[in-house]
């Protein structure tokens, strides 16, 4: 499917689905051992009304936690709480998960957290999530929390791109066993972090333990506020701007360390751009470069057209587009933020001027060298 037809899809669902009617999934991911299993645990025991979705129910301790084990891949668990196996992809499970709901055989849980394992690319299961209309008209995706070990963190880092791409497309790293590593190695890896990720919140985490707030609201909607807050989830000040390079240039070079092949930036357009323009620069990145787009968040102001537009991808899976009732401030550029590997930031900002601009029969400014 061209990006068109899934922008144009995306939006026209979203624009009868208002985000506040859609329940809150969270995806949890992290490296194996990186205590993802342990900050689980706890969110069961403090977090009432949750559906967790994982691979087997063996993975959490449900000793005092289990109520009934249900016919099927469904358990019942205290606080109103339900725990259930992925049987085969996703999608199938949650929309299970749903009618159950409905029924009324399981607790009205009011939200979902989805368990990866250890060395899952986040990416096909947000794809899963949000390519299915009848799933993204019911669930909506409100974050990605990766866990980090304090002590192994940098050699996982060093040694597993997947660990990097974890860390690239989450809301919030929650660093594990910071009481275990040394206050100079948790500073460093800290620094190293931000320079992967500068949106995301790093959150040291003791034995599991974290005030389940933290992962609550971490979307464009904010259920506690009942409002639509665009610059606490855009951040774009925390970017580096990129700057013009020329169309034709090339990937960057792949180096040795992984870290050296990411980069994170924001791009700002002055001017409404045309939609169309827009469309085609997104289809080159998503259809052609997407195992270099790791993630981007845009707040967009197109030609012709009064309302704002937010968009959000990881790598080849665009979230429903979503127009807001107005400009949440006097700010009315369009903002992107990308996180990409082996991809110059120069290459990405000419690329979307010059599409952009020649769709709508303008220049683009001359290029800053």
């Amino acid at each position: 499917m061209c990006i068109k037809s899934i922008i144009l899809n995306a939006y026209s669902l979203a624009k009868h689905m208002p985000l506040e009617s859609l329940l809150p999934v969270t995806l949890l991911t992290g490296f194996l051992g990186s205590g993802k299993t342990t900050v689980l645990n706890h969110l069961v025991r403090t977090l009432p009304r949750t559906a967790i979705l994982m691979n087997e129910f063996g993975e959490v301790a449900l000793d005092h936690q289990l109520l009934e084990k249900m016919d099927g891949p469904i358990a019942l668990l205290s606080g109103g709480c339900v725990c259930c196996t992925i049987s085969g992809s996703l999608s199938p499970t949650l929309k299970n998960l749903w009618m159950a709901r409905q029924k009324g055989d399981i607790p009205k849980f009011e939200r979902v957290i989805i368990e990866t394992t250890g060395i899952a690319d986040p990416a096909p299961v947000l794809d899963n999530l949000l390519h299915d209309r009848w799933v993204n008209a019911r669930f909506r995706l409100d974050g990605v929390v990766t866990t980090v070990d304090a002590v192994l963190g940098e050699q996982q880092l060093d040694s597993y791109f997947e660990a990097v791409k974890q860390v690239a497309v989450a809301d919030i790293l929650l660093l594990t066993k910071s009481d275990l590593a040394s206050a100079a190695a948790v500073s460093a890896l800290k620094t190293r972090l931000i320079e992967l990720n500068p949106a995301a919140e790093i959150v040291p985490v003791t034995h599991g333990e974290l005030d389940p707030a933290l992962i609550q609201n971490l979307g464009l909607w904010n259920a506690e506020t009942k409002s639509i807050e665009v610059s606490r989830w855009l951040k774009e000040q925390r970017y580096k701007p990129a700057a013009r390079g020329a169309l034709g240039a090339a990937p960057a070079p792949q180096s040795e360390g992984h870290d050296q092949r990411i980069h994170a930036f924001s791009v700002v357009i002055d001017e409404p751009i045309d939609r169309f323009g827009l469309q085609s620069a997104l289809q080159m990145l998503t259809s052609f470069r997407s195992e270099y787009l790791l993630r981007f968040k845009a707040i967009v102001n197109l030609q012709g057209e009064p309302q704002p537009v937010v968009l959000h991808g990881v790598q080849h899976v665009l979230y429903p587009e979503v127009t807001l009732d107005a400009w949440p401030d006097d700010d009315h550029r369009s903002r992107f933020v990308f996180i990409v590997r082996d991809l110059e930031p120069a290459f990405v900002a000419k690329l979307l001027d010059d599409f952009t601009h020649a769709a709508s029969g303008t220049l683009a400014p001359a290029s800053a060298q």
